[in-house]
């Protein structure tokens, strides 16, 4: 099983059919594969052996959908970097991975002089367009797409290894995945019918394609030979008007990017005829945000996926038809979904056992989605694959019909607009600042994003702290939406376990409470 396989049939079934759209600009199935066998022809010349690692730093545009098929047909490994990391977050992700090869946005050309002298390995970056005043001469991506002839693909395929995709890291680093070919065409396979892709479909690319949610959807979309529409980022106005203007039938939101969707000025008067599909996940959907979805958008057929970056990513759907508010499928839409044809999934006790439907544990899954394990990292990976079973650190149980019902998250993960926050991470930043004794960190549900950031410090005796003062200092070494969006400054410590850990579920229960509390009046 290879993913690079489909451009061949694309070749061979639809040639001068529309593969990609990104704004004013078209590009066929023959276009594509041309431009990807190309590009791996430029990544062999500049001496990309196989296994070796190639990085991106951009926003979603017709590169992105090359690189995820040209670095494997090269025989490389690709490593897909988050444009909201901060500088030295990157340069860890690249010396860990070894790239050796860095493909630069326009937007993110600012940035290169650090990455390279923090990356010694780097040995070429490529602009993805022309840039200046830089200081750095850089390869042109176009440039070498015409300067090379094509290659044959190298068919990486089954266990070879395809991307590692860095995670946020509880222990204050990022973690990478080790994602293979088998992993991700067994998500492919499971998505397509789960998600009803077919190639007749228009799929709107509006996630960021950094991310497991937006890549597999690119590599499912594109295996179906549907036409990709492309966005750079996501903005409301933008995508509602893609819709419209491309006939969108298919597209996948966060809960905050549908929030944001249905409050828009445009939603009311947007032409949403064409849309079909919108599948939702990444993090809890509030039921009441769900409900009123349905009411207006009563044309989509709506699907729940759910799963992590280890799972390739899906390991559950929920499907269209448990959509309903009435009837005996009612009460299915509370849950996330049943386990995909590729999903093998228990809920269990800390001791491993299977426990009894209706009972709480913890959610692992087994089957050919599952990656190969942590990248470098032989101990993490052993400890979470333990028994054979990928332990999500997800609590939920499950019912006499197999679906899954979603209760809490076993880690100290904050979920904040769609963003995996872990908390050790943050408190690691926190605990860089000289006058910081202890802190801890927890999320506060949001309205809009969820879930934010908020960090309880308590400062050296003496010291004094401020809340602007710890938001600045974290901002310098992590990416602006791991940090703290509220910080409370306390003089006593904190509340301690019989363990000496740090009671997070008592302080979360303690700010709650206070700002559920009606305000005290004086006599």
């Amino acid at each position: 099983m290879r993913l690079t396989q489909v451009l061949e049939r694309a070749v061979q079934l639809k040639a001068e059919r529309t593969a990609l759209v990104c704004g004013a600009e078209r590009r066929s199935w023959r276009e594509f594969h041309s431009r990807v066998t190309r590009l791996a022809g430029a990544f062999q010349a500049l001496g990309l052996k196989p296994n070796e690692r190639v990085a991106m730093l951009a926003d979603n545009g017709f590169a992105y959908f090359e690189f995820h098929y040209a670095v494997p047909w090269a025989g490389g490994v690709i490593v897909p970097l988050n444009t909201r990391l901060s500088d030295p977050e990157l340069v860890y992700i690249l010396n860990d991975s070894g790239a050796q090869i860095l493909l630069l946005g326009p937007e993110y050309a600012a940035r290169c002089a650090a990455l390279i002298a923090g990356c010694p390995r780097l040995h070429t970056v490529i602009a993805l367009a022309e840039v200046s005043g830089i200081g750095t001469a850089l390869v042109s991506y176009e440039g070498m797409i015409a300067q090379h002839a094509p290659i044959p693909d190298a068919r990486r395929h089954d266990a070879d290894l395809y991307a590692i995709v860095y995670t946020g890291g509880t222990t204050g680093r990022p973690k990478g995945v080790a994602l293979s070919h088998a992993n991700l065409v067994a998500n492919t396979l499971a998505v397509i019918p789960s998600n009803e892709f077919s190639e007749d479909m228009v799929y709107l690319h509006n996630s960021p394609l950094f991310h497991t949610s937006g890549s597999a959807r690119l590599l499912a979309a594109v295996s179906c030979l549907a036409t990709n529409i492309i966005l750079p980022r996501f903005e409301t106005a933008a995508v509602l008007r893609a819709i419209a203007e491309q006939r969108v039938t298919h597209i996948i939101l966060v809960p905050t990017m549908l929030n944001r969707l249905l409050n828009c000025a445009e939603f009311a008067t947007s032409d949403l005829s064409s849309l079909t599909h919108c599948v939702y996940g990444a993090s809890i959907m509030p039921e009441a945000l769900l409900r009123r979805a349905l009411a207006e958008m009563p044309g989509v057929r709506f699907a729940q996926s759910y799963g992590m970056t280890e799972l390739s990513p899906a390991a559950t759907c929920l499907a269209p038809k448990y959509h309903v508010l009435e009837g005996p499928m009612a009460g299915k839409i509370k849950s996330i979904g049943q386990a995909l044809v590729t999903a093998e999934i228990r809920i269990a006790d800390p001791a491993d056992r299977e426990l009894p439907r209706g009972e709480i544990g913890e959610i692992q899954v087994r089957g050919p989605m599952v990656m190969q394990g942590y990248w470098q990292q032989p101990e993490l990976t052993a400890e979470t694959l333990r028994g054979g079973w990928m332990h999500t650190g997800d609590a939920a149980y499950m019912d006499d019909e197999g679906f899954i019902f979603l209760v809490d998250r076993l880690k100290d993960m904050i979920i904040t607009g769609a963003e995996n926050v872990y908390s050790g991470e943050v408190e690691n930043a926190l605990h860089e600042h000289p006058l910081v004794k202890e802190c801890a960190v927890i999320g506060l549900p949001h309205a809009d994003l969820v879930e934010t950031v908020h960090a309880i410090v308590v400062p050296h005796p003496g010291a004094t702290l401020t809340e602007a003062a710890l938001i600045a200092h974290c901002r310098a070494l992590i990416a602006g939406y791991k940090c703290p969006r509220s910080v409370e400054i306390r003089l006593t410590p904190l509340p301690l376990s019989g363990t000496n850990k740090i009671l997070k579920t008592e302080l979360r229960r303690e700010i709650l409470a206070r700002q559920t509390s009606p305000p005290s009046r004086n006599p």
